[in-house]
């Protein structure tokens, strides 16, 4: 009897290591389970007011741009008005947070082409069409003639009213068709994005790549239909006449960049060697900006976060916000 008891008592010792060792290993990986919780709480809670932060560090350069817009004058606009250096506040901005800084910078839509005047009514506009036809040929762009029209009747295709595919356009006839069916619009472009949509017009055209550049940067949907030639990128002023070369649009930057050059009358381009019996046709051009786009990257410890907004310069005391998108 004193044998089995022995057996049986020993038997018991080694059940109560096992659950001891059981109840250990399970008392480790709640241990280092509530561990791990309470980590990624703390790290959510330090991205959390990270990204607060940035949030705030990114509207104060956009709000920093809007007043510069205020203080811009109304008669013309230029590129030599503060709005358009931005970067020197950009530079600054590290002295205005204990942490991180903004860049920030404005861009006036004015001086792109206004894609929705590419119809008037149900025809094209045909001073618009000659401005982006002359655009997407420049060799920049290495575009054919045949590509460069299914873009731009694709485009007015997009825009017009009716079902009616013009030449190499598409309706939502085309549309329906593809893998992922959409309708035609039928209607004003709301945003630049909306020509990934359009037929012809690929990522690497609307984005440009390392040796082609983006079409985005050149066209817009918020402007009142007239190019600031004092603001356009040199690209859009060789769209402006067939003759204007890269060498005449040099020499037109130069022009408007130099201070003590009278730029409020819309004809100052006549002054440039070259351009004199070089005429840009009156009713495309213009010398007044109220449509503005910034774009304010808010940066700290290696993390960034963007704002995007579209502006309406009303008069001189009022800058709306008319579109805002954060990244």
């Amino acid at each position: 009897m004193m044998i089995i008891k022995d057996k049986y008592l020993n038997n018991n010792k080694g059940i109560a290591l096992i659950t001891v060792i059981l109840i250990i290993v399970i008392l480790v990986a709640v241990v280092i389970e509530l561990n791990r919780s309470s980590r990624t709480d703390i790290y959510d809670a330090a991205n959390l007011s990270d990204g607060i932060k940035l949030t705030y560090i990114a509207k104060s350069g956009f709000y920093g741009a809007t007043a510069l817009l205020n203080k811009a004058q109304l008669n013309y606009n230029s590129l030599r008005d503060d709005w358009a250096n931005m970067e020197t506040i950009s530079l600054q901005s590290n002295t205005l947070f204990p942490e991180g800084y903004f860049i920030a910078k404005v861009e006036d839509e004015a001086g792109k082409i206004p894609l929705n005047k590419l119809v008037n009514g149900e025809e094209d506009n045909k001073e618009i069409r000659e401005m982006l036809t002359r655009l997407l040929s420049l060799p920049e762009f290495g575009l054919s003639e045949g590509k460069v029209d299914e873009i731009l009747d694709s485009i007015k295709d997009w825009i017009d009213a009716n079902e009616n595919t013009t030449g190499y356009g598409a309706e939502s006839s085309y549309y329906s068709s593809l893998d992922s069916p959409y309708r035609a619009k039928n209607a004003p472009l709301d945003c630049i994005e909306e020509l990934l949509m359009v037929k012809g017009i690929t990522k690497e055209i609307f984005y440009g790549t390392k040796d082609k550049p983006s079409l985005a940067q050149y066209v817009t949907t918020d402007s009142e239909g007239l190019v600031n030639i004092n603001t356009a990128p040199k690209i859009i002023l060789r769209s402006l006449n067939n003759r204007i070369n890269p060498d005449l649009a040099d020499r037109l930057d130069e022009f408007r960049m130099k201070e003590g050059n009278e730029l409020s009358a819309i004809q100052w381009y006549k002054q440039v060697p070259g351009m004199e019996d070089i005429t840009i046709n009156q009713q495309l051009i213009t010398v007044k900006s109220n449509y503005f786009k910034i774009t304010s990257i808010g940066k700290m410890n290696n993390m960034s976060r963007t704002i995007t907004g579209i502006v309406l310069r009303e008069n001189k005391k009022s800058v709306k916000i008319l579109k805002w998108r954060q990244d």
